[in-house]
């Protein structure tokens, strides 16, 4: 079958939901084993060998990105990922290349991983969100003990070897209020990449239609500005913020690389540790479920009706009120899965977070402009 006509990322999830925190916010925990005393369930070998085949095949791109996440894919241990390297250069075409990129909490992560990971050229996501304090408030262990000290180790493991590390800062009721601190404390860390996640948890019968942890939508465009603001008084070139970066690629008419800003999504399915692929991290359910790659090849499930009118749909349902928007190119309406307020002319559901985007992307707009028209005088 031939490759995929776009390129394409899978969320890989060979521990499923098994993980050893229970962070409070978690919109995977009901993905878990069953037993949580056990040994976590893995991707078998054997489905394992067939998923790096099949994504090799499927995949338009001379460099070919795997991404491991959860759950916790640390908790499988270290020999469980020297032999998925091993499966990847033994399977990997001539002429093409691949790339791994792993998302943890880095509480597992020692020297023996840090050696690895950085001899095997991973890139790593760590999950952090501010000092103990406000990390710890939503980030235990399951036994409800915090988890800040191992995963500031586990940082230091990643800086010591070498291995890029992205922070991934999960901005909710905890820590919103906070931009300067959080921001000042990552910058301390020496981090060069950060990525602020807003969490909204769906809850209808709630006050505001979201669970209490959920940052306020005016509060979270508050939080970016300020820190937009912190950034830009010092850091350009220094530290990269993936929001930031985001909208700047607006300036040099390029298309977004994170999909909940993309006109259309579908592009970065998951694939769970029995094979079944769904149509999205967020959309890991029944409905979504587009098959399993032991019965359909991987590419004809990113390719098929079911996942592009999934992708599509994005588009066709894009609130009314963002369509005459001035930041519509930073935001193309956010993710869908944010989309569940009622639109009192009857309108498609309109974006929970629209008023944290708006207010920010309206912030940081006369930058953009200035970057946009730097870079057309350049290349005059």
């Amino acid at each position: 079958m031939a490759p995929v006509s776009r390129s394409f990322q899978v969320f890989v999830k060979p521990a499923g939901g098994a993980c050893n925190m229970a962070c409070r916010y978690c919109y995977y925990l009901d993905k878990r084993p069953a037993e949580p005393g056990s040994a976590p369930a893995r991707m078998p070998g054997d489905l394992l060998e067939t998923y790096v085949a099949q994504h090799f095949a499927a995949s338009p791109d001379e460099t070919v990105l795997f991404s491991w996440h959860g759950g916790e894919p640390t908790v499988l241990g270290l020999d469980y990922f020297r032999g998925v390297v091993a499966i990847e250069r033994r399977l990997c075409p001539p002429g093409r290349r691949f790339a791994n990129g792993l998302q943890t909490n880095g509480t597992l992560l020692d020297d023996d991983w840090g050696r690895f990971l950085a001899a095997e050229g991973f890139a790593v996501g760590i999950s952090l969100d501010g000092p103990r304090r406000l990390h710890d408030r939503y980030r235990r262990t399951r036994a409800g003990r915090s988890a800040f000290d191992d995963t500031m180790r586990g940082h230091e493991v990643l800086r010591r070897h070498g291995v890029p590390a992205e922070i991934l800062c999960v901005v909710g009721a905890h820590n919103v209020r906070h931009p300067a601190e959080v921001y000042r404390f990552f910058k301390g860390l020496g981090a060069s990449f950060v990525t602020f996640l807003p969490l909204v948890e769906r809850r209808p019968s709630a006050p505001r239609g979201v669970s209490p942890e959920s940052v306020p939508a005016a509060d979270w465009g508050d939080f970016m500005r300020a820190v937009f603001d912190e950034w830009v008084a010092g850091d350009i070139g220094r530290i990269k913020i993936q929001i930031v970066e985001e909208a700047a690629r607006t300036a040099f008419g390029q298309e977004h690389s994170l999909c909940v800003f993309r006109p259309v999504c579908g592009d970065v399915p998951v694939l769970e540790r029995d094979g079944s692929v769904y149509a999205c991290d967020h959309f890991v359910d029944d409905v979504h479920r587009l098959g399993n790659i032991k019965d359909r090849p991987l590419a004809e499930l990113i390719e098929s009706p079911v996942q592009r009118a999934f992708g599509l749909a994005k588009r066709a349902m894009l609130p009314n009120v963002c369509r005459t928007c001035d930041v519509l190119e930073m935001c193309n309406g956010e993710c869908p899965k944010n989309r569940f307020v009622p639109d009192p002319e009857g309108g498609p559901p309109l974006n929970y977070l629209c008023e944290g985007y708006k207010a920010f992307f309206g912030h940081i707009r006369p930058f953009v402009d200035a970057v946009a028209a730097e870079w057309r005088r350049q290349n005059a």
